[in-house]
C-alpha cells in the first residue's frame, strides 16, 4: 500500500476519533477496520500505532488496540494545561501580532461565525468544528514559538474528544457566539488581560459543562 494510502486511512481514523464515531475503550477490531477501509492490516496496524504515539489509542500487550479513555479527572488536568498554554499563546500573539495575523483572526472568526454550528443529530457540526479549531489556532499563530503551537495544537487535539459532549449537554446556558467574538474584539484591541480572562472563562465554562457530563454517566452506570 502506498504511503499516501496509508496516509490516508490514518487521517480518517483520526477523524472519526475525534468526532466520538468510537466509544472510549472500545476495541478496536484490525480485521474490521481493514474491511471498513478497505486496505490490509499492515496499514491498520500503523495507523493505530500513529494513533497511539499521539494518545488517541491505547495498546496493551495481547489485548491489541482501544479508543484512550475519559475522565473527569483527566478533562480537568487537561483543561488546566490547555488555559496555562492557550493564554501564554495569546499575551505573545497579542503583544507581536502584525496586521497578518489580524487579518486572519478576524477572516477565521467570521468563517467560524458563518458556519451552522449544530449537526442533524444535535451534535457539533464538522464543518463548525473546523472552523472552530482555525479561529483558536489563528489566535495563537502570532505567538512566535514552534514549539508552544506543537504543545497548544497536541492540547487542543485531545480537547477535541471531549468537546461534542459540550453540545450535548449544555442547555442554553451559554452563549458560545459573543464568548467567540468578544475573544476576537479583545485581541483585536490588544487587550491582553480581557483577552485571558475571556479565554479562561470560555475553557473553563466548557470544562463545567463537560466533567457535570462525565460525572452523571457515571452515576447512572454505578447506579445500574
Amino acid at each position: 500500500m502506498s504511503g499516501s494510502a496509508t496516509q490516508t486511512v490514518y487521517e480518517q481514523l483520526r477523524a472519526n476519533l475525534l468526532a466520538g464515531l468510537y466509544r472510549p475503550e472500545e476495541k478496536l477490531k484490525i480485521s474490521e477496520l481493514g474491511a471498513a477501509f478497505s486496505v490490509s492490516p499492515g496499514a491498520i496496524r500503523e495507523a493505530l500505532a500513529r494513533l497511539t504515539a499521539e494518545g488517541l489509542v491505547t495498546a496493551l500487550p495481547q489485548r491489541g488496540f482501544r479508543v484512550a479513555p475519559v475522565s473527569a479527572a483527566d478533562l480537568r488536568d487537561l483543561t488546566d494545561m490547555r488555559i496555562e498554554i492557550e493564554t501564554k499563546c495569546l499575551r505573545r500573539a497579542i503583544a507581536h501580532g502584525d496586521i497578518e495575523w489580524e487579518t486572519a483572526v478576524v477572516a477565521a472568526h467570521h468563517r467560524m461565525a458563518a458556519t451552522p454550528i449544530a449537526a442533524a443529530d444535535g451534535s457539533f457540526s464538522p464543518a463548525w468544528t473546523i472552523a472552530h479549531g482555525e479561529f483558536h489556532a489563528a489566535l495563537a499563530q502570532a505567538c512566535g514559538s514552534v514549539w508552544m503551537m506543537r504543545v497548544r495544537d497536541l492540547l487542543f487535539v485531545h480537547n477535541e474528544r471531549y468537546l461534542d459532549l459540550a453540545r450535548k449537554t449544555d442547555r442554553g446556558n451559554r452563549d458560545v457566539a459573543r464568548e467567540h467574538r468578544e475573544l476576537m474584539e479583545a485581541a483585536l484591541e490588544r487587550d491582553a488581560e480581557r483577552a485571558v480572562t475571556i479565554m479562561t472563562a470560555h475553557l473553563t465554562k466548557t470544562r463545567d459543562t463537560i466533567e457535570a457530563a462525565l460525572l452523571a454517566a457515571a452515576a447512572m452506570t454505578e447506579a445500574g
